[in-house]
């Protein structure tokens, strides 16, 4: 099989205005860039207010190897395969970060006969949405120790700074820095670190906000620092929301592109799922949903991290609620969850996943019998898509298909989109339009009123599978600070591994019985959610030994080399 970029490159792509024909948005809402790009002019929420919205589809995940296991190529070819059983589809994905698209993961424009193009200018700068995230959030910065250096007129404690700066690449030598070094005139000295550009609030505020106004208000809020009074600050305080919302004028106005067979695309959006919330935005969704008899969209890894704040974060701010699930596994992935193999990126792949092992699935599949679980607790049906690889037996595939079932699955059907395009998902598209008919009883996970310490407690035992949680004493500070402010009635956003349904990524399968340590609390005021951080987890990643970047360039004649 050639490779994706080459399938993206040879892609018989239409004009944006056609794509956006076919949705029936006018062209008067777009704002082209280029010939198959364009964002969506926001005049558009006017126009969908009362309009009856379509079915809406969550993907999500088992816990994935560091390799990914298909879900984005699930999301997109899932909207492929029900357009072409006949329902007018949109995908809604996030924008990828610049960090693991030259780090481990490499791009997220799906693969194979499954993607989006243009796959180049989506995986690399796009319509530039990140940068102007990373350009006002570090605006807000420099503002903040500006302020400082100069007399100090808001008496901002310099040793309550919330607000680090960030870059969109994966640094871990710029995790923990000083900055004011020099002479008297180069600032006031002091620590502080960089996280990754999609870790940004800026970037959580941009996915919840449901319109300009809000998200003008969301910017005002955001909470900066402390006073040596103990008083917070904010950007309003400092003057500089105003100038952080120019910034963002255009970020706020969703993308459109399409896939591979020209079924639309939207793109906004780009948290992270195991630091931010790791959902694209609710314009987004909320237009799709408007013109779309099936909108699929994506949570990022697994049900423990992006479905779950999906629904308890995403589902609260946007009022929406979806129809159906879809699980994607993989028969390696659920091997790799018995805990006798191991998968490293740019390293051979055991050769034992490649041989029929019955007994390593039955030992890791306890990881998709808690995500089953995990997506019944809000009361919704659950399909569970197998993507299929080629060395997968038929009696692998069987043997998930039995135990999914028995797990209470509505369904559990294999997904070939990524080796066959729409035609691969034919089947998995019929069980997901079945399921998004049946009656559902959405429920959050908890209440809102709860004290922070619960819904923390209550996430890591009935999500994670924890016996409790463990609190460093800055943690409990932080629980009684924010309590005090009034922020207790925020949701929380988990900052934990992605690789495990505990804290500790070599904890494999279905993890029971342990303490989930929670070394730090942090308020997102402007975003309004709390987020704690879960063992080692880090808010800037690290490159691996061989990023993907060593493989990225330009040929001679121009075009992009290396991207997958």
């Amino acid at each position: 099989m050639i490779s994706s970029l080459k399938i993206a490159q040879k892609a018989k792509k239409e004009p944006i205005e056609k794509i956006a024909k076919r949705l029936k948005i006018d062209k008067k809402y777009l704002i082209p860039y280029g010939n198959y790009i364009a964002k969506i002019d926001l005049g558009i929420l006017d126009k969908i207010k009362n309009r009856p919205r379509g079915k809406y589809i969550l993907v999500t995940a088992i816990t994935p190897t560091p390799l990914g296991e298909g879900k984005t190529v699930t999301t997109i070819g899932l909207s492929m395969s029900l357009n072409k059983a006949g329902g007018l589809t949109s995908a809604c994905i996030r924008q990828p970060s610049l960090g693991p698209v030259f780090g481990i993961k490499g791009g997220a424009a799906g693969g194979g006969y499954a993607q989006v193009v243009p796959m180049e200018d989506f995986n690399l700068h796009f319509t530039g949405d990140v940068h102007a995230v990373g350009l006002a959030h570090n605006l807000a910065a420099a503002f903040l120790d500006n302020s400082i250096f100069k007399g100090n007129p808001y008496r901002i404690n310099p040793e309550a700074i919330y607000w680090r700066r960030v870059a969109d690449v994966s640094d871990r030598f710029l995790r923990n820095v000083k900055i004011g070094l020099g002479s008297s005139q180069d600032g006031v000295p002091r620590d502080t670190g960089f996280d990754i550009t999609v870790a940004s609030e800026i970037m959580a505020i941009l996915a919840l906000s449901a319109n300009p106004e809000e998200f003008r208000q969301r910017i005002r809020k955001i909470v900066l620092a402390d006073t040596y009074d103990g008083n917070p600050v904010t950007t309003e305080d400092i003057k500089v929301a105003g100038s952080m919302h120019a910034l963002l004028k255009d970020a706020i106005k969703p993308n459109l592109i399409q896939t591979l067979d020209n079924t639309p695309c939207f793109v906004h959006a780009g948290p992270f799922a195991n630091i931010a919330h790791g959902n694209s935005s609710i314009i987004q969704d909320k237009i799709a949903l408007a013109f779309s008899d099936y909108v699929v969209t994506e949570a990022g890894f697994g049900a423990d991290c992006g479905a779950e704040k999906f629904f308890d974060i995403k589902c609260r701010a946007s009022g929406l609620q979806p129809d159906a699930a879809v699980i994607v596994c993989s028969i390696r992935a659920l091997k790799a969850h018995s805990g006798r193999f191991k998968i490293v990126p740019g390293m051979p792949l055991d050769t034992c996943l490649a041989q029929e092992d019955i007994r390593a699935i039955e030992e890791g599949i306890g990881n998709l019998e808690k995500h089953i679980e995990n997506v019944s607790m809000y009361g919704i049906p659950v399909v569970v898509a197998i993507n299929k690889f080629t060395c997968d037996t038929k009696n692998e595939i069987d043997f998930v298909k039995k135990k999914a079932m028995e797990f209470g699955a509505f369904d559990c059907c294999t997904s070939e989109v990524f080796a066959k395009g729409s035609q691969g998902g034919l089947a998995l598209a019929k069980s997901v339009i079945h399921a998004a008919k049946q009656p559902k009883k959405f429920k959050f996970l908890y209440p809102l009123e709860m004290p922070i310490r619960e819904k923390i407690k209550t996430i890591a035992t009935k999500i994670y599978g924890a016996r409790d949680i463990e609190l460093s004493p800055e943690a409990e500070c932080k629980i009684n600070l924010f309590t005090q402010r009034g922020w207790n009635t925020f949701p929380i956003c988990m900052a934990k591994t992605h690789l495990s349904l505990s804290h500790d990524p070599a904890l494999k399968g279905r993890p029971r019985d342990f303490l989930l340590p929670i070394r730090d609390i942090r308020a997102s005021v402007g975003a309004g959610f709390l987020y704690p951080l879960c063992g080692t987890i880090q808010t800037m990643p690290g490159l691996p030994s061989h990023p993907a970047g060593e493989r990225i360039g330009v040929d001679k004649k121009g075009r992009i080399i290396g991207l997958s």
